[in-house]
């Protein structure tokens, strides 16, 4: 028995392969995104940076969803909730005359991993199916209690007198400083991931993923693995509402919502499960698709699920595996 246990043992404790090519690509499109504003400004298309601004921060809330969906294989439908709670510290918080930053970014984090421990225990009872419901009633519970806050908007939702200050100092007030906070937040949590997922706490998750029996039956269980990734997912996505809220100086109980969930997997499934970078790439792409498409027609969503029909048809693994596709066609 301890012979036949010690080999998914030190397959769970090698290393994975590094790529410098992956790493040089990463790195190229992080240049990419910081020539954002610059580009914008040269074409005079300020819209570009509020746009480029809302992607950076839906590819956090993304990234943080992938973590439990495509390596824990969790299906969050209520992972919104998340980036509301987050939305609304910074909301209550200025309402009662907190505006500092990183007061409202550590709250946004305690208030999102509590919600995510407590409802991430009961859910994680369950599976299937009723993993999915559950999460559901978890959102939606979260999305009423907002609404019935009527002190804080209600269902109207609340604007912010202005952006949140950083040691009191209003460094984020234009949509340019904004844009890289988001970046560096994004490039952080992606780095913060990718080691993540590439530990002995990520390899267990994925080996989870496959065949959770199996990996109890060689001492890991399934749980406490699940409800940490879990509630680390849910606190990364409160950061992302915290920039939601600075971005959009309003916050609605509707960014809570069922819907906005359903986006957030759209974008996760689009770019590819169980790969950052498809994570990042499908939050690109969904917002991207929205922006163009809405510019010709109000009837822009039935092209949409068109465009999402044929790409889940024809490009099995989203974006990221459409591209291994490619690259593994060049190198044959």
């Amino acid at each position: 028995m301890s012979a036949g246990a010690s080999l998914p043992v030190a397959r769970i404790e090698a290393a994975p392969p590094r790529r410098p090519g992956a790493r040089i690509a990463l790195l190229l499109a992080l240049v990419a995104l910081a020539l954002v504003p610059v580009l914008a400004s040269g074409i005079g298309a300020p819209f570009l940076i509020v746009t480029a601004t809302r992607i950076l921060i839906f590819a956090i809330a993304a990234l943080s969803l992938d973590l439990v969906l495509g390596y824990g294989a969790m299906v969050s439908f209520g992972h919104a909730a998340y980036v509301g709670l987050g939305a609304y510290a910074v909301a209550i918080l200025s309402a009662h005359g907190i505006h500092d930053l990183l007061v409202q970014s550590a709250a946004a984090l305690v208030v999102c991993a509590l919600f995510a421990l407590v409802t991430g225990a009961i859910s994680l009872r369950t599976r299937g199916v009723y993993f999915i419901m559950i999460t559901l009633a978890f959102g939606q519970m979260a999305f009423f209690f907002m609404v019935s806050l009527s002190a804080y908007g209600g269902d109207d939702g609340v604007s912010l007198d202005h952006r949140s200050r950083v040691l009191g100092a209003r460094l984020i007030e234009g949509d340019v400083a904004l844009f890289y906070l988001a970046l560096g937040v994004l490039a952080v949590v992606f780095v913060a991931l990718r080691l993540l997922v590439a530990s002995r706490f990520g390899r267990v998750l994925r080996g989870i993923r496959e065949n959770a029996v199996r990996m109890e039956a060689i001492g890991f269980p399934a749980f406490p693995y699940q409800l940490t990734a879990y509630v680390v997912a849910g606190a990364i996505a409160g950061l992302a509402g915290v920039l939601l809220a600075n971005q959009a100086e309003f916050v609605s109980p509707a960014y809570m919502s069922w819907q906005r969930s359903g986006e957030l997997i759209v974008m996760v499934v689009l770019g590819g499960m169980g790969t950052l970078v498809g994570a990042v790439a499908g939050a690109a792409a969904l917002i991207a698709v929205e922006e163009g498409l809405a510019h010709f027609s109000e009837h822009w969503r039935l092209g949409l699920g068109l465009m999402l029909v044929l790409l889940v048809l024809l490009a099995r693994g989203g974006i990221a595996g459409l591209t291994a596709r490619l690259r593994g066609g060049r190198a044959a």
